[in-house]
């Protein structure tokens, strides 16, 4: 039977279970309750012991973003922890700042994906690594030259007349077509947009989409909203031709980052290709990733940095391996 009240049974748990020494309370012998009492809750999260009580027996009123907020930091919730209150309320937990070092859960499924290309994007589609097939089979996200180094950023603020398929060295097109896959990027980014509400790098980003493109403009009044799960399409490949794959988008426990992969169907000429191109390329196609921005996080570029010239930007680090030429 499913518990009717989960945000009261998750919260009497937690409570009950804390440690009260671990909050620097006085423990006595002759405790009446286990962990922490409703007052010392309430007293650690600046409500009433009132409203813990309602909260509990499931008769209060639905708890704002505020309160689960409160209660958490005063439970010291881990962050699944804290995810889950969140839900139990009908709530998104709002983060501060959208993590831009890739998460170990991450790390760790990207790595062992070796037979695949593999590129790690935060929630909000700003590139963070990506392995050595990745680099063989659709160019080196290092000499992308992206604005923000984010997808949607670069679909709707390079050059004029460019497209969501024609960002990166060569291109990716899906099936859905260019307006089917910008109106998906735009959609999830509303959820990034909604969880990381205070991220300065973010709403910087949004602003100058906003004011930079009137397609995104357009897309992001209609406020749709979903996750993007991946969409199968063809990488134009200036050495082998066409490559038809399925671009799939993986998660890992624990983060919000996202996994984009591109998988060609087993047996097909177009997976001897990707086997051509492991083989061939002078990369590293083993599971390590290289970074976009290794020790650091990438910065908020200047308003002009989608229409500066090349040799105004950062040059790509030495150790990248330059794009080969289309003939």
């Amino acid at each position: 039977m499913v518990e009717p009240n989960r945000f009261g049974a998750a919260l009497r748990g937690w409570r009950e279970r804390a440690d009260p020494t671990d909050f620097g309370l006085e423990v006595h012998l002759r405790r009446r309750v286990p962990g922490l009492s409703r007052a010392e809750l309430a007293a650690l999260s600046g409500l009433s012991a009132d409203y813990v009580k309602l909260l509990e027996q499931g008769r209060g009123s639905t708890p704002s973003a505020q309160v689960v907020s409160a209660l958490a930091r005063a439970l010291r919730l881990s962050p699944a922890e804290s995810d889950y209150l969140f839900l139990c309320a009908g709530q998104v937990a709002p983060r501060a700042e959208l993590a831009l070092d890739i998460h170990p859960a991450v790390n760790r499924l990207a790595t062992q994906l070796v037979d695949r290309p593999v590129l790690v994007l935060a929630a909000d589609w700003t590139v963070l690594g990506w392995n050595g097939l990745w680099t063989a089979v659709a160019g080196d996200p290092g000499n992308y030259d992206w604005p923000f180094d984010n997808v949607i950023a670069a679909a709707f603020l390079m050059e004029k007349g460019r497209t969501v398929e024609e960002i990166g060295l060569w291109p990716i097109r899906s099936y859905a077509g260019a307006e089917g896959t910008e109106t998906a990027l735009v959609a999830d980014l509303r959820i990034a947009a909604a969880r990381y509400p205070d991220d300065k790098r973010l709403a910087t980003m949004i602003e100058g989409l906003l004011a930079g493109s009137e397609r995104f403009a357009r897309l992001w009044r209609t406020g749709t909203v979903g996750a993007h799960g991946g969409r199968a399409g063809v990488v134009d490949h200036p050495s082998v031709g066409e490559i038809h794959v399925d671009s799939g988008i993986l998660m890992a426990p624990g983060s919000d980052q996202k996994m984009q992969t591109l998988t060609p169907r087993p047996g097909t000429p177009d997976a001897a290709k990707v086997d051509a191109l492991r083989r061939g390329s002078e990369n590293d196609v083993g599971g390590a990733l290289s970074l976009m921005h290794p020790g650091s996080s990438p910065e908020i570029p200047r308003s002009d940095s989608s229409t500066a010239p090349r040799s105004a930007r950062p040059s790509p680090s030495p150790s990248r391996q330059a794009p080969p030429r289309r003939h």
